[in-house]
């Protein structure tokens, strides 16, 4: 039986309907419990933020109640989505929103000291990195073709707009009744967990025990397959950058809005204005393009959609109105919106399914890591220098960067072949354990053009075995749909 790709690749057909993509149940579940628990989740953040404010009136204990939901990001993200790899996803997914809800009613207690709220925070979201490993790997199980793409964009234009309604409710919530909101988010938790429970076939893990080899060296894999494809590399480099440059007005937009003020709108008006706008573009951005373009000009306009997002936050060098600075952060969001479905859609091909936790551990690492940096590193430059003039030759520098990366961007070759290898990885059996084979030198004989490379040295059989899913309705899906 030959393994084909047809089902995985990009098509000049028209684009997947939002139809066909909620037309399976299994989608629905996961982008309802999705969207429950980002919502509770932005909730609970503007409830603990003004509960901390309240108990202790300091504004630096606030903000790191704030902060440190991304902390298990920086301190173990990749290690902790390894362990998303090991087990069934849907069991990581409700197991995850479980321990989430359990702490989350611990943490709604009256008269909690603060430091103790701070270590539950911090638990809380040590479940968030193997919880959306789980459902980043589990979605092309659901989903495949143009489907996944659209369905990607989906679940980011869903959390785009979870973080608006979620941050105006708990807001709204936290003012009457802090302890109520986190009781809110305790019940998002719960009904996360029952839809997924109920409503996601349970599949096998990929890696089975005796595919295990030490959870550090599995998780090194992680980087070691996503950084050492060309193709995925390319993927890592342009959604990293994109990063870097979009949310620098949202993350200055208090100093921007109190340092730079308009006679037509107060600074706080000003300040939310220029920090709903980029979510707002994103949601508009996903869903417009996903859904007018059909695969194979979402794939054209991916590169120029990546050098256009910082090319307009350079006119902020003219230091507009907190309008215009608001227009100009929505179009950036449009603008990566626009581009990351079809990136995301793409690394799933040339990823193979038994990285797929792993490989998302990483990304999703490197993209908080870096938005984090790129807020600190522009806000210490606003210190000496104005605002506009840092976020317009930042954004310059970034054009610059983009434009590198679009013209280094794989051949139609290296992608397809790739993309073969991954689904070829998928779709082979097993192998019955015997001594390992040599590995051809030529790479014309072994590893397609642009391809991963196999891996070598002691972790080679565990890293090869990996990447063949043992599960028989993935190998069903990936050969003879």
């Amino acid at each position: 039986m030959e393994a084909t790709v047809p089902d995985e690749r990009p098509s000049a057909e028209g684009p997947a309907t939002f139809r066909e993509v909620f037309a399976q149940r299994e989608f629905r579940a996961v982008f309802a419990a999705g969207a429950l628990s980002w919502i509770g989740d932005y909730v609970a953040k503007a409830a603990v933020t003004l509960l901390v404010y309240r108990q202790t009136e300091s504004v630096a204990l606030s903000a790191a109640a704030f902060a440190i939901s991304y902390l298990p990001w920086l301190v173990g993200g990749p290690l902790l989505a390894a362990l998303a790899e090991r087990y069934p996803y849907r069991r990581v997914m409700v197991l995850c929103d479980l321990i989430r809800m359990a702490l989350m009613l611990l943490i709604a207690l009256p008269n909690l000291p603060v430091p103790a709220l701070l270590v539950l925070i911090f638990a809380t979201t040590l479940a968030n990195p193997p919880s959306q490993a789980a459902k980043s790997a589990l979605m092309p199980q659901i989903l495949t073709g143009d489907r996944l793409v659209v369905g990607l964009s989906l679940n980011s234009s869903i959390g785009q707009a979870a973080q608006v309604v979620g941050y105006l409710f708990g807001a709204a919530i936290a003012s009457i009744d802090p302890r109520a909101a986190l009781l809110f988010n305790a019940v998002t938790f719960g009904v996360s967990a029952l839809l997924v429970r109920l409503g996601v076939r349970n599949r096998p893990a990929l890696m089975t025990s005796a595919h295990r080899s030490h959870l550090l060296r599995e998780t090194a894999q992680g980087f070691q397959i996503v950084f050492g494809t060309p193709v995925l590399r390319a993927i890592a480099v342009l959604v990293f950058s994109a990063m870097l440059f979009s949310i620098v007005p949202e993350g200055l937009a208090a100093a921007w809005a109190n340092e730079h003020p308009n006679v037509n709108m107060n600074p706080g008006t000003a300040q939310a204005v220029i920090m709903v706008a980029n979510p707002v573009g994103f949601i508009l951005g996903g869903l417009l393009v996903s859904r007018l373009f059909g695969p194979a000009r979402r794939l054209a306009l991916m590169r120029p959609l990546a050098v256009l997002s910082p090319l307009v936050l350079v006119p902020a060098l003219l230091n507009p109105s907190p309008l215009v600075v608001a227009l100009l952060a929505a179009l950036c969001g449009f603008a990566v919106a626009g581009m990351l479905p079809m990136a995301n859609g793409l690394f799933v091909q040339a990823l193979p399914a038994g990285f797929r936790a792993r490989a998302f551990g990483v990304m999703a690492t490197g993209v908080q890591v870096i938005q984090g940096l790129a807020v600190l590193i522009t806000g210490m430059l606003s210190e000496r220098f104005s605002i506009p003039m840092v976020v317009g030759v930042w954004s310059a520098v970034g054009v610059v960067l983009m434009t590198i990366a679009a013209l280094r961007w794989p051949d139609k070759q290296t992608i397809d072949a790739t993309i073969a290898a991954a689904t070829a990885a998928n779709a082979t059996p097993a192998p019955a354990p015997a001594p390992a084979a040599p590995v051809p030198s030529n790479p014309a004989a072994g590893t397609p053009t642009g391809a991963a490379p196999a891996p070598r040295g002691p972790a080679a059989g565990d890293m090869a075995r990996s990447t063949d899913p043992r599960s028989g309705d993935d190998r069903h899906r990936q050969v003879v749909t």
